[in-house]
């Protein structure tokens, strides 16, 4: 149901791509708008490992300097298919975690000192079971083919704001409605995209580990620890992450990256049932 979702999300982006495209700039607009867009988020993807670990401060480690950790990534891995990543760890009090890479090939899993600290092994493995998932399920394409469709949309807008749709003079209204409400409206398909993704890691990690309840105990204990203590990384990285790292500020589930925890815990434990 959730790839179903985001199937249909990204028809609906796609929709008002050539919506505003038409609107605004034409087809050709559309066209050059989203090449461009394209051009600036190829080196996003091919280099999203190196670029979000090197934001998120992490930093790699061997498996000497942590048996235990490596041991569950190792079993998960195996039990997928998929060769092990590389491991990183954050020195972040806040409990939270997040894999990245392109492809299985070049993924990387970073745990925060803070997470190692709270859960217990079999919590972290089910934390680990859900990025695992990300990985799996290639949602850093995804995410990849979402942000171009999303920046184009937004070119869109910004060249019809400084330089005019091809019928502006006859239609003003309707293009400065499309301006304004476009980039908006892309920005929320964005965010649906990237919390079905969340509810589709959640199912697919608990039954890598086959144990939802494992996942869902780390969560409420991970809401918790988010919203005590704030974690510094840049927004446009929040979604990466299992838990909001930005869940203790006022205002963060406006535009929120993640579905409610108590959503997911309660999809999670109809899973044990």
């Amino acid at each position: 149901m959730n790839n179903i979702k985001t199937v249909v999300l990204l028809a609906a982006l796609s929709g008002l791509l050539i919506a505003i495209g038409g609107s605004l700039g034409g087809s050709s607009g559309a066209i050059t708008a989203l090449v461009m867009a394209a051009v600036m988020n190829f080196g996003s993807y091919w280099f999203s490992a190196d670029i979000v670990l090197r934001t998120a401060h992490a930093q790699e480690i061997q498996r000497a300097q942590d048996p235990a950790l490596f041991g569950i990534i190792e079993e998960i891995a195996q039990s997928t298919g998929m060769p092990m990543p590389r491991v990183y760890v954050i020195d972040e009090p806040q409990p939270n975690a997040f894999a990245t890479g392109r492809n299985p090939q070049h993924a990387a899993v970073a745990v925060t000192t803070g997470i190692r600290q709270l859960l217990t092994d079999r919590e972290l493995r089910g934390v680990l079971g859900h990025e695992m998932a990300h990985v799996k399920n290639r949602d850093i394409l995804t995410s990849s083919v979402v942000a171009t469709i999303a920046s184009a949309i937004s070119m869109l807008a910004w060249m019809g704001m400084w330089f005019g749709g091809g019928d502006r003079r006859n239609n003003g209204a309707a293009s400065l409605i499309a301006v304004i409400v476009a980039p908006i409206a892309a920005t929320l398909i964005q965010l649906a995209v990237s919390r079905s993704r969340e509810f589709e890691a959640d199912h697919d990690g608990a039954e890598i580990v086959r144990d939802p309840e494992a996942l869902a105990s780390a969560l409420q204990k991970l809401e918790m620890g988010s919203r005590r203590v704030t974690m510094d990384v840049p927004a446009s990285t929040a979604h990466m992450y299992i838990v909001n790292p930005f869940a203790g500020l006022r205002g963060s589930n406006l535009f929120a990256t993640h579905p409610p925890t108590a959503e997911r815990v309660a999809r999670l434990r109809r899973m044990s049932v």
